[in-house]
């Protein structure tokens, strides 16, 4: 199957899906019309098969309200309406051409040269659908800033009750002057840093066992870092070269100030530059939380990057996006990712009353982490009470409704599923429906009675059980 690295349009087109794109490399499965960089590419795909397009890319509703024109004329399997691409408009059927073959595997075929929509036309023809997705995005969005700002009144009165409880602590979080002893450990592994060939950021990362067998990679969620994945790095490091890291904007890791150096794209061409400048070609990678819905598209455009997957309280944005459509109370319980839609706010009221909301949430004693010292919830402070700490965490949840509404994707790593049975960020439901996503036999997904959220560091034991039996045959 083509992949790109640029953003495609798909198209329905008789028996095929023709796909508007950006030059592909030629090959057996699609039809180059110029290899030129400037110009476009008409790729031919047998139905219903599709190619996968780039994080954070829909299928155009403008593209879609075409459908009647090209299914005005009947087809068969051995031929296809004739299309051209012009300007990135829509394509003309041409009842005079011949038709358009696809080639035998090995070959490349030129596609014929077909008579151009006049451009005119084929903007009459999309204003429709291009008013009613920016309606729809305007609607999307008046949504979402309404959410936001009563998640902020909500989140302000909590803060505010912080600051008259624990008047001496003062409206601002302290700053930390030293990390804990607990976040250089020996045991955990040695510290690193990575430059990355697509960016040129510099990521931090613990690594140890390196030689002893297959690549790990950890990702951690918010509000945390690698130090999440202390139970793990010590558990799989005699069979794996474990490797946790910093994500961009986290930790020491290079923290970019724009929120647009946080994009999905951005965060996924790390992921893979990590991957392959620690000198491997794939890996076992194990995600929680934000990590978890990056792994998951990681695996979709990087498929040949990724051996096996381990996913612990964490949707594809996609299925979440479904899902919370039908289940309105999904996104109650993720509230706060309306709040971070703000500028500058989020970071004020997280910070208030010495970082009480970010303590409250990690060392809750019903929904927190369970047995957390007080050293261990300092190793997650030290880093957010430094000059614009939380800035480029929150950038991750600023971008998250840019590319509303999202196609669904298929999923086919292999892939264990670890699930809280009693987490308060997302429902049960999700299960159920990040299975129905997946090829059939790739997916092993466990519920975890009376588990939380922070399953890697609550339930490490029953984690460490499903992993071991779910890798065992890389090992054999």
């Amino acid at each position: 199957m083509p992949t790109t690295s640029t953003l495609p349009s798909f198209l329905a087109c008789g028996p095929h899906l023709l796909c508007i794109c950006p030059p592909l490399t030629p090959g057996a499965a699609h039809l180059t019309q110029d290899p030129s960089p400037s110009s476009r590419t008409l790729a031919l795909f047998p139905a219903p098969v599709a190619p996968r397009c780039l994080p954070g890319t829909q299928v155009s509703c403008a593209l879609l309200s075409c459908l009647p024109l090209l299914s005005s004329r009947p087809t068969s399997p051995n031929s296809t309406e004739g299309c051209q691409a012009k300007g990135g408009g829509l394509l003309s059927p041409d009842t005079a051409s011949p038709p358009l073959q696809v080639p035998p595997a090995g070959s490349e075929a030129v596609a014929p040269e077909r008579g151009d929509m006049p451009e005119l036309v084929v903007t009459a023809l999309l204003a429709p659908s291009r008013l009613s997705l920016k309606l729809l995005r305007a609607f999307m969005w008046s949504l979402v800033f309404s959410a936001a700002l009563v998640a902020a009144a909500v989140y302000g009165c909590i803060a505010l009750t912080h600051v008259l409880c624990r008047p001496r602590r003062g409206c601002c979080g302290r700053r930390r002057s030293a990390p804990p002893a607990c976040l250089s450990d020996p045991s955990l592994g040695d510290h690193g840093f990575l430059n990355l060939e697509s960016s040129g950021l510099r990521l931090h990362y613990v690594s140890a066992g390196r030689g002893n067998g297959p690549l790990m990679l950890f990702l951690h969620g918010f509000p945390e870092n690698w130090f999440s994945w202390r139970f793990q790095l010590r558990e799989f490091q005699s069979r794996f070269h474990v490797v946790a890291v910093d994500l961009r904007g986290y930790g020491p890791s290079d923290a970019p100030g724009d929120v647009d150096y946080y994009k999905t794209d951005l965060l996924l061409a790390d992921i893979k530059d990590v991957i392959l400048g620690l000198g491997y070609s794939k890996c076992v990678l194990v995600a929680h939380d934000w990590g978890a819905l990056l792994a998951w598209n990681f695996s979709i455009y990087y498929p040949s990057l990724v051996e096996r997957m381990v996913v612990v309280g964490g949707a594809p944005m996609s299925v979440y996006q479904d899902y919370s459509m039908r289940h309105p109370g999904q996104f109650f319980r993720s509230n706060y990712m309306f709040l971070f839609q703000l500028p500058w706010l989020p970071e004020k009221l997280l910070s208030m009353s010495d970082f009480q909301i970010l303590k409250t949430t990690l060392a809750h004693r019903k929904t927190g982490i369970p047995r957390l010292t007080p050293n261990e919830l300092e190793a997650f402070l030290y880093h957010f009470s430094q000059p614009g700490g939380l800035t480029g965490p929150i950038n991750y949840y600023r971008n998250l409704f840019r590319n509303f509404p999202l196609e669904p994707q298929e999923l086919a790593t292999p892939t264990l599923l670890l699930w809280g049975e009693k987490d308060i960020y997302f429902e049960l439901g999700l299960v159920e429906a990040i299975g129905s996503r997946f090829v059939p036999g790739r997916l092993e997904a466990h519920i975890l009675p009376g588990a939380g959220h922070w399953i890697p560091q609550s339930h490490p034991q029953e984690m460490h059980q499903y992993m071991w039996a779910f890798l065992q045959d890389l090992l054999d």
